[in-house]
């Protein structure tokens, strides 16, 4: 809207103050940094409401049984009723951000928002589950997992057909090297992208289990993807760091920069103790708009590292399961997701959860320094 109001008035030809101060509107960085404001206070004002109706509601995170978990009960049995969905207001503020601040002519905004809002209610419907059956399993996985490679299947062959993105959406690039490793991934296109929308909704969602724990990481994922959409939307940044340019891209940056004002907004009331949880209703919808957004950059792989902490969640449900199955029963870790093996072997949560932010916070930085050696 911001830069629809700026075409507006740039063609009106004023050379008022008035007209000179809405030429801010056509920079990226100003845009991105309302997007970013705005997200953030809609939520911190916003957020009181919305917990008093979610309590009203008696939408109450179900806790898993102490058969079930053990001695996790005996750490989060506390949080036993802490209003859940609350990632509704996470969903508002990237999409409102996005919409005032953004430019409505963009494929790849559009498509990141597709993907973010079908997840988002995808996530919505299991939350409700849960809290219609008074128990921690919601939707069926399968269910579930159909779902997702849906929007995810549909999302990837918007962007893989359209002229829009031409050859450039079809490239393969790897960290620390100047060339692309594939110049056109063809059909396999699909299934990569596919891949890396759910593999970041999962990981993200699993990431989820202690007050401000995904909502941190999120915070410094989305900040180090807003500089690469900024730097792959600039011919001369892109042509300087030897990275694959396309202008449509630089657009992300102020859907990044939504993500993260509304990550930290919600932060402010999802800190330790927790007095709302997102719950599968935003944790599934920002996996997936991390993985768009990171194919629209083409930085896909690198979202390994600067997203390690979520692979590290996903890897460690992954190696758990498979060594249950198949050593006879027997766990490599105490529990899984692996923040809560640390939490039994005596790590305070909120130690588990600042430690794991300033895993992030490194592995994002060398993320960002990975544009540069190559």
């Amino acid at each position: 809207m911001l830069y629809w109001i700026y075409q507006l008035t740039e063609g009106l030809h004023h050379e008022g103050l008035p007209y000179k101060l809405l030429n801010v509107f056509k920079y990226q960085t100003f845009r991105a940094a309302v997007a970013c404001l705005f997200a953030f206070l809609l939520i911190v004002l916003t957020g009181e409401w919305v917990i008093r109706r979610l309590i009203s509601l008696k939408v109450g995170q179900p806790i898993r049984t102490a058969e079930e978990v053990h001695k996790l009960f005996e750490l989060h049995g506390r949080k036993k009723g802490t209003p859940t969905m609350g990632g509704i207001m996470i969903i508002a503020g990237v999409v409102l951000g996005t919409l005032l601040c953004a430019r409505w002519d963009n494929l790849f905004v559009w498509v990141s928002l597709f993907v973010f809002l079908g997840l988002g209610a995808l996530g919505f419907m299991d939350d409700f589950t849960k809290v219609v059956k008074k128990n921690s399993k919601g939707l069926p996985a399968r269910a579930k997992l159909v779902v997702q490679l849906g929007i995810a299947l549909v999302a990837s062959a918007v962007l893989c057909y359209s002229h829009v993105a031409d050859d450039f959406i079809g490239q393969l690039y790897v960290p620390f090297l100047k060339n692309p490793l594939l110049n056109d991934m063809g059909l396999l296109s699909l299934a990569f992208f596919s891949a890396v929308i759910v593999g970041s909704s999962n990981a993200v969602n699993l990431t989820d289990g202690l007050d401000g724990l995904a909502t941190g990481c999120t915070l410094t994922v989305a900040l180090a993807y807003g500089l690469f959409c900024y730097a792959v939307g600039r011919q001369d940044f892109s042509g300087y760091l030897n990275i694959p340019h396309h202008a449509m891209t630089g657009e992300l940056a102020v859907v990044c920069a939504a993500l993260a004002g509304a990550s930290l907004g919600f932060l402010w009331y999802n800190c330790h103790p927790a007095r709302v949880f997102m719950g599968d209703t935003s944790s599934l919808a920002i996996g997936g708009l991390i993985g768009t957004i990171a194919i629209c950059c083409k930085q896909e792989i690198t979202l390994i590292i600067v997203g390690f902490v979520f692979v590290m969640e996903a890897m460690s449900v992954m190696l758990q399961v498979a060594s249950f199955k198949l050593r006879g029963g027997k766990r490599i870790f105490r529990m899984s997701p692996i923040h809560h093996h640390f939490e039994l072997g005596g790590w305070p949560e909120t130690t588990v959860v600042a430690r794991f932010w300033i895993l992030s916070v490194i592995c994002a930085l060398i993320g960002v320094a990975s544009l540069k050696l190559r």
